[in-house]
């Protein structure tokens, strides 16, 4: 099996293509998943892990939890970063105003 590892690190490093074949070269011998990840040149822990949710959730995709967030999600993430940043912003202008009074 060719390694279809993408230039990145990280949770998406791995096409589901490859996750999925990993998982299936384990489930044929689970015996054998310490040599299955080395020879994939995959972190045996990481390749355990995609084994246990295949086994868990079988038509989810392979994907690292806790990393990959929904759409809603990212959107309250960002809508919050977005309010303390305002917020922020409106601090800073109060206080250029305050200091530029008492600079005269």
């Amino acid at each position: 099996m060719e390694n279809k590892r993408k230039k990145r690190r990280g949770p998406s490093a791995y096409t589901e293509e490859f996750r999925r074949e990993a998982v299936r070269l384990v489930e044929a011998d689970p015996q054998q998943l310490a040599q299955i990840a080395r020879e994939l040149e995959v972190h045996p822990e990481t390749l355990r892990s995609w084994w246990e949710r295949v086994r868990i959730q079988p038509e989810e995709p392979i994907v690292s939890p806790g990393r990959v967030l929904s759409l809603e999600q990212e959107n309250r993430r960002l809508a919050r970063e977005n309010a303390r940043l305002r917020e922020e912003r409106d601090i800073l202008k109060k206080a250029t105003a305050f200091f530029a009074r008492e600079s005269r």
